[in-house]
């Protein structure tokens, strides 16, 4: 064997095992230790070199921008009383019914996802929806998975709905007209399958009934503040996506604004919201961004991107059947995040038919509702709720998404693909 594949090789078993740590979490160790780790052994070994890991971290940093303006703005939320307040709104119109509370968090769920992407669902929405089911004193897991499969389902309404869209295109987003007139369609269908599945999932949970009177809660100041903030950044987010803008230093300033002023208002200290913030999320991100490099050094990137080009050229519709539906199961084993960067990779190189890209970025999108590790905004409601007590293990999460992922994602590729 030589050097060169030896070498391959061992990239190969490093990310294997990193993956397989960030999915199973041996002896309870954060998701992010394991993606560092492998990220650092591949670095020690000199399988890949400080320059190239560094510039593939680097990558990232749209997404880091993004990822720490949307936490600011959840727990500057949650410790203003933002959450509580929505809480009390939610079992208020339910009427003591589950099924109707059910259906108010999967609706705001949609409109959460759309405005402000799947990863404010996870981490914004997620705490709101735990403080609404123990208000109501529901049974909370019904809305908890109702947040994490509508992050996903939900993904591809707009361009900021996920920001592995902006990856999959390389940073040129098609514009917003063609976007709707490819995604709108396959959108609504993977939303109404998620939904009815998911219901249908949960049946016996949610027949049982829940509180409607609770007492009224006025919104503070701060509350208040937090509000008009996430308004403003749903705003700016639509407007920077219009313009064709990176989305993260945008996010990144209108969590920090809106965290200085509601503290400002409400005169406290930022200390505590800086302290609980799950940053763990930014060296996870990186650490992936890392083990991709890794692989594309290996030769897979080409590899995928010939054989990809044959198959475009030899049948699009097929190809995009085939290949969107492999992206989202493979999204399943490495985290549709690295997936998500190697595809784009793979589109750079293979140049394949506009239908090919847009049923690769259904998978990677969709895709991930499959298993608790699928996505990065699966992995921050597991993070939300574990700070609820709450906690879904692997098993429990694939019951669920094996009922609710495939219906929705061969609607969604078979309506893209109708639309030619």
């Amino acid at each position: 064997m030589s050097v060169a594949s030896s070498a391959a090789l061992a990239v190969w078993a490093i990310c294997l095992i990193a993956t397989v740590g960030v999915i199973v979490r041996p002896f309870r160790l954060p998701e992010a230790v394991w993606a560092v780790a492998g990220a650092a052994v591949l670095v020690g070994t000199g399988l890949i070199s400080p320059t190239l890991a560094l510039a593939a971290v680097m990558k990232g940093a749209d997404v880091y921008l993004f990822l720490i303006g949307m936490m600011l703005l959840s727990e500057t939320a949650r410790q203003a009383g933002l959450f509580d307040w929505v809480a009390v709104q939610a079992v208020r119109h339910a009427n003591g019914s589950s099924t109707r509370l059910f259906a108010l968090v999967f609706a705001v769920g949609v409109l959460v996802t759309t405005f402000l992407s799947n990863d404010a669902t996870a981490v914004v929405l997620t705490p709101a929806v735990y403080a609404a089911a123990r208000r109501a004193k529901a049974d909370p897991l019904p809305m908890l998975f109702a947040c994490a499969l509508v992050a996903n389902a939900a993904s591809f309404v707009l361009p900021i709905s996920n920001p592995a869209n902006l990856v999959l295109y390389g940073g040129h987003m098609p514009p917003l007209g063609v976007w709707l007139a490819s995604f709108a369609l396959p959108s609504a269908l993977a939303i109404l399958a998620t939904f009815l599945a998911l219901r249908w999932i949960e049946r016996e949970r949610l027949a049982m009934p829940c509180e409607s009177n609770v007492e009224p809660l006025l919104l503070s100041r701060g509350g208040a503040l937090a509000l008009a903030g996430i308004v403003a950044t749903a705003a700016v987010l639509v407007t920077a996506s219009a313009l064709d803008r990176e989305l993260g230093l945008p996010t990144c300033l209108a969590g920090i604004v809106t965290t200085a002023l509601v503290c400002v208002g409400s005169r406290r200290s930022p200390l505590p919201i800086a302290r609980d913030v799950s940053w763990s999320v930014l060296p996870l991100v990186a650490g992936l961004f890392v083990l991709v490099e890794g692989l594309d050094r290996t030769g897979v990137v080409a590899a995928l991107a010939g054989h990809l080009r044959t198959y475009s050229a030899a049948s699009p519709t097929e190809a995009a059947a085939v290949s969107g539906a492999v992206l989202a199961f493979a999204s399943n084993l490495t985290n549709n995040l690295p997936a998500g960067l190697i595809a784009a990779s793979t589109i750079a190189q293979a140049q394949p038919p506009r239908i090919v890209v847009d049923a690769l970025l259904i998978g990677v999108d969709l895709g991930p509702n499959l298993s608790i590790t699928g996505s990065l905004a699966t992995i921050l409601w597991l993070a939300a709720i574990r700070r609820e007590g709450e906690d879904v293990g692997f098993l429990r999460f694939l019951k669920v998404g094996l009922v609710a992922m495939p219906p929705a994602l061969f609607l969604a590729i078979g309506a893209r693909l109708m639309l030619g």
